[in-house]
């Protein structure tokens, strides 16, 4: 694997080996030593030009337990508030020896920029690029939905016969259309619900269901819910009257819980408005992954920078655009 820049290309054997290497890089971190020396002597840097907690403190976490040297940049406080360009900060990082780059980025498109322009030859990973994909959120909710649904029996498994659906801000959400196109990929039944002033206009090209209601779509039993952050930095209209009004029609709150079915998930990316996509009692509920997608974030990015810096990079460039050849188990390197 070169690049990870999104979902939509992602094949389903490519996911696929993801999540499973995920599976191995989860059963480490039950040892009593979680660290790995699979990366020793390989630079992950974090470019990270939007504010993140879970995300970037994720990368961070992974890169260090496959032993990287990691490098954290932020645009306060950088040479990027005196306009500096993307181009430039990304051949500085090359000239100090980056061999993957963690983007995250307002522009979207960024990510592909950096990894197709030529300006670095280290292997690149979207962490988010203004409203168009997060691969990696997307990844860790796959890998949370497989993991609750089929146990250790999960590994090779995709999500064929499951039902999601996604609840919120659509629009302005990277998370859903990463989503959208790998849960599809996977073999999900998808379905969207919000307001129609937060439904993208191209919805129609996407492999969804649209619904507006969302008593409705809790009526049909789906197997997980995703809640999604209302974007207010995002907004420069009025997309709905009040946050009341919306938390009274589109919020997850206890009655709708409770109207769920025993065995369906509740998830979010984070960072949750408590009160308003979703309230208390359904944030902190037994059926709340919340927690387990933080957890598997971190498992689910050491796979992706293992697939990306564990020795295939030259042989995927090689033989671009095909998908990368089997890597060692992360088990073999910890022997």
């Amino acid at each position: 694997m070169r690049h990870l820049l999104d979902t939509k290309t992602l094949s389903r054997d490519d996911a696929i080996r993801i999540l499973d290497v995920a599976e191995d890089m989860r059963d480490t971190q039950s040892r009593e030593v979680r660290k790995l020396p699979t990366l020793r002597g390989k630079t992950v840097v974090n470019l990270f030009f939007e504010d993140s907690t879970r995300t970037r403190i994720s990368f961070e976490a992974a890169a260090k337990r496959l032993s990287a040297d990691v490098i954290n940049f932020s645009a306060k406080g950088s040479s990027v508030s005196k306009g500096e360009s993307l181009q430039d900060t990304a051949q500085t990082l090359q000239a100090m020896g980056a061999d993957a780059v963690v983007i995250r980025h307002g522009a979207s498109g960024a990510p592909q920029t950096l990894a197709t322009s030529g300006w670095i030859t280290a292997g690149v990973v979207n962490a988010g690029d203004g409203t168009h994909e997060h691969p990696t959120q997307a990844l860790l909710d796959a890998f949370t939905i497989r993991k609750r649904f089929f146990g250790a029996d999960s590994r090779g498994r995709d999500l064929a016969g499951l039902r999601v659906t996604i609840i919120g801000d659509v629009l302005h959400s990277r998370v859903a259309r990463s989503n959208v196109w790998l849960l599809t990929t996977l073999g999900a039944h998808v379905t969207i619900v919000a307001p129609p002033t937060l439904i993208p206009q191209d919805v129609s090209a996407w492999p969804v269901e649209v619904a507006y209601d969302l008593d409705e779509a809790i009526a049909a039993a789906p197997d997980a819910i995703m809640m999604l952050r209302i974007q207010l930095e995002r907004m420069n209209a009025a997309y709905f009257p009040t946050e009341r009004e919306y938390s009274r029609r589109w919020g997850l709150d206890a009655a709708r819980l409770h109207a769920l079915p025993e065995g369906s998930i509740v998830m979010h990316p984070g960072p949750m408005n408590r009160g308003l996509e979703i309230s208390a009692d359904a944030a902190d509920s037994p059926q709340s992954t919340v927690l387990e997608q933080v957890a598997n974030g971190v498992s689910v990015r050491m796979a992706a920078l293992y697939l990306l810096l564990s020795g295939e990079r030259d042989a995927a460039a090689a033989r671009e655009p095909g998908p990368a050849s089997r890597a060692r188990r992360p088990e073999e390197d910890a022997r």
